[in-house]
């Protein structure tokens, strides 16, 4: 008889930890193992990419309301559900306002702790042998699933992440085992939450090599300039990923004399501040706001050097696709860079601060051997990680 795999995440929409999800989904073996997948959402640019031989299972209305409106929640009649998201709101106003934080990621969580208790079960009829909670807040797995095995994913470093340490150590103790994308991931967590080591594990994400080299082979939609240099960049538009110094960087690179335009693909909350900060730059014509895009690897096959300027990271998967697809690569000093790359080797690690990032970037630019050398590099290493995945059947 199959064991039983219960898989819980937010949606599909496009992100670097969703793709680790198809990656993971891809890997698992299903003929061993019966294989579960709710999502609290059927949405986003990636749904229609989840295997066939895995059960997606229905939407439960209520799990849909954390990530709505609380007006149109509370028109819908889910009263209790609005008010203890409310009262997570003012409880993280207040938290934020004591510690003085102001990138806090507070009030996801107390949205989903204070709302779990009124959830209902997720599968109340089955008992799993193992649950994964793929994304952070971790409670309704730990809560509103039964399985006899509990594991959780940690996808960022957590010594650059503002939490309420206190109410979270208790969310990660209810798990058997806590899944890290990478060893820095895992030390940087062991950092803010000590005596959680003993049940952390490091699995790297698992890509799905086949399916990115398909989809790269795909004509690029928005054509990109062909008669410059083309630098791009993929994440989430947020203060992690630093893209609001891009037009400054870009701007630094010009004046050494390059011809290049740097191209952005991705959404979220800092589109305005980016393209303010474009204006300001005066880069209007060079630093290219692409989108969102569902199929990003056209793209990446198409740019000559893939750049992540982050501020921080836990472990890029875009970082880990443009290698994939053999493109040199870029990458800050954020504080888990030596995990994602071997600097000089398949890639290159540049200071933070913009003047010595864009020196640096356009050195490289201006060495076609050296930009060479890195994409050959590229060629021998296995970047899916398919072998990852022999880590997590003994959990279970």
């Amino acid at each position: 008889m199959k064991k039983k795999i219960l898989i819980l995440s937010h949606a599909m929409e496009l992100g670097g930890a969703e793709r680790s999800l198809l990656g993971l989904l891809e890997a698992i073996d299903t003929d061993q193992y019966q294989v579960d997948l709710f999502l609290m959402r059927h949405e986003g640019e990636l749904l229609s990419m989840i295997p066939d031989k895995i059960n997606l299972l229905p939407e439960i209305p209520e799990y849909t309301t954390l990530a709505r409106p609380m007006v149109q929640v509370l028109k819908e009649g889910h009263v209790l559900l609005c008010a203890a998201r409310l009262f997570g709101k003012v409880k993280a106003f207040c938290y934020n306002k004591i510690y003085h934080y102001t990138d806090s990621g507070v009030a996801l969580e107390y949205s989903h702790k204070y709302t779990c208790p009124f959830m209902p079960a997720i599968v109340p009829d089955t008992a799993y042998d193992a649950a994964i909670s793929f994304l952070t807040p971790h409670y309704m797995v730990a809560k509103k699933v039964r399985a006899k095995k509990k594991i959780a994913w940690i996808h960022t470093d957590y010594t650059k992440v503002q939490v309420d340490v206190k109410s979270e150590l208790k969310m990660w103790n209810a798990y058997d085992t806590i899944a890290a994308v990478s060893e820095a991931v895992a030390e940087g967590f062991f950092r803010v939450f000590g005596s959680l080591k003993s049940k952390v594990i490091v699995i790297e994400n698992i890509l799905p090599k086949k399916a990115i080299d398909t989809q790269a082979a795909e004509p690029v939609v928005t054509g990109m300039d062909d008669s410059c240099i083309k630098l791009l960049s993929i994440g989430r538009f947020c203060n992690a990923k630093n893209f609001d110094n891009v037009p400054d960087i870009c701007r630094r690179i010009l004046q050494s004399g390059l011809n290049l335009k740097w191209y952005l693909i991705g959404f979220g909350p800092d589109e305005n501040l980016i393209r303010q900060k474009i204006q300001e730059a005066g880069m209007q014509e060079r630093v290219i706001i692409l989108g969102k895009k569902s199929n990003p690897y056209p793209y990446i096959k198409a740019c000559d050097v893939y750049v992540q300027p982050s501020r921080y990271e836990g472990k890029s998967v875009s970082v880990r696709e443009a290698q994939m697809l053999g493109k040199p690569v870029v990458i800050t000093n954020f504080a888990t860079s030596a995990s994602q790359l071997t600097d000089g080797y398949d890639g290159m690690i540049v200071p933070m601060d913009n003047e010595r990032c864009a020196n640096g970037i356009a050195e490289l630019l201006a060495d076609k051997a050296r930009m060479q050398h890195l994409s050959d590099n590229t060629r021998w290493k296995d970047y899916s990680n398919q072998t990852e995945k022999g880590k997590l059947y003994p959990l279970i």
